[in-house]
């Protein structure tokens, strides 16, 4: 990995989908491991100025999808939505070319007024974050929104003219019952939002949930109970119509987001932002995690790289498979050597294969009409399943015949 200096290394072609990072929140939440701060105190405007520049020395012509968030986007104002809008149109041309533009909206500051201006600005997609509709919960995430206001943020977005609408909630919370998960997701499915994303809490290092975890100060649930919670979500939502595509995402029949299928497919994006990741042809780069030193360098020639670096052939062979995976539909041994960037093989040549078949004999994985998933048995496994593929980035074999493009 290399520090900085790979700005000269980068050039988007067109069509290549654009995440756009605004890193403000009205607060923390406590179980965040994203870049994001406080707005309150903080250069807002000299970040937004920065993340502009950005963007117009950045943005790929024509983006097939755009993804705004943070932070939470919602946050800004609409006179400050419409200049980073406006300058993303005037870089790249993205309200006539993508067919998905995702906002990430917090209850607190989205209304009618803000759900209407979004979709003038060329939204097409906002994703609420409810996370979760009991108010002592909510308090313990350092949530800074009620319950009500989320129902209120829904139903203006809908009265906006919203046609897609995705609700983000966390599920096996500390002192959570199945019974109550079941309730609160009943109240969620009776709004009829097009998407749900249903994540199983983790306590992600950095932030204060694991040192509250570590201190003794959270009790996670069982694993069994955690299970029960898992396979209760997949049924009901699978029987209201919104079946799983990816672990965590569930939607109605052509609602998947288009912009996350594409990170699971392993493919090419532009991040733009503090903190924000990129990844073209084979490299990968990343924006500095620090607001002041973004500032200072998002418009220069030199750019707001912090490093980039470019896995090895076996790295980005693992990488395919462990983002395939998380995919209801898999991938096939052909599409993971295309994504990965190699030809010339034989599948005896694979190592992924032998891999996939010793996951296969323990029941995790099935082959189905050529294409490698998860099985039933493999679904709550998936992240232990995943990173025996990751483990071919530690290969000493000689690398195999590369294709760059």
């Amino acid at each position: 990995m290399n520090a900085g200096g790979a700005q000269e290394h980068e050039t988007a072609p067109p069509s290549t989908p654009v995440y756009l990072h605004l890193p403000f929140c009205a607060a923390k939440c406590h179980y965040c491991d994203f870049f994001s701060v406080p707005a309150e105190g903080q250069d807002v405007e000299g970040t937004l100025a920065a993340i502009e520049a950005e963007i117009l020395r950045r943005t790929p012509k024509a983006p097939r999808t755009v993804f705004v968030g943070g932070g939470t986007p919602s946050l800004l104002t609409i006179p400050q939505l419409k200049r980073l809008f406006g300058a993303l149109e005037t870089a790249s041309g993205f309200r006539g070319s993508a067919s998905e533009v995702t906002v990430e909206c917090n209850p607190e500051s989205l209304d009618y007024d803000k759900a209407r201006a979004l979709l003038d600005l060329g939204a097409t997609r906002l994703s609420i974050g409810f996370q979760s509709l009991r108010s002592e919960t909510l308090e313990l995430f350092g949530r800074v929104h009620g319950v009500e206001q989320s129902f209120r943020a829904f139903e203006a977005a809908r009265a906006a003219g919203v046609a897609n609408l995705n609700v983000d909630l966390i599920y096996a919370n500390p002192g959570q019952t199945l019974e109550q998960w079941q309730s609160d997701l009943e109240r969620v499915l009776a709004l009829a939002p097009d998407h749900v994303s249903a994540y199983n809490l983790t306590f992600e290092e950095e932030t204060l949930f694991r040192r509250w975890l570590e201190q003794g100060r959270l009790k996670p649930l069982t694993d069994d109970a955690e299970l029960e919670f898992f396979w209760w979500t997949r049924q009901r939502l699978a029987a209201a119509g919104r079946s799983a595509y990816e672990i965590s995402n569930f939607s109605l029949n052509g609602y998947h987001c288009a912009h996350n299928v594409n990170y699971w497919r392993n493919g090419a994006y532009v991040g733009i932002g503090p903190s924000a990741v990129s990844k073209v042809g084979f490299r990968r780069f990343g924006n500095v995690r620090h607001l002041g030193e973004y500032r200072r360098r998002a418009g220069s020639d030199a750019g707001a790289h912090a490093w980039s670096e470019e896995p090895s052939s076996w790295s980005r062979l693992g990488e395919t498979w462990w983002l395939g995976l998380r995919l209801t539909d898999g991938l096939s041994a052909a599409e993971a050597w295309h994504r990965a960037g190699l030809s010339g093989w034989t599948a005896e040549q694979d190592p992924a294969l032998e891999i996939a078949s010793m996951a296969q004999e323990q029941g995790w994985l099935e082959l189905v009409a050529g294409r490698w998933r998860l099985s039933q048995k493999g679904w709550p496994l998936a992240d232990a399943v995943a990173r025996e593929f990751l483990r071919l980035g530690q290969s000493n074999r000689p690398s195999p015949v590369e294709q760059v493009g």
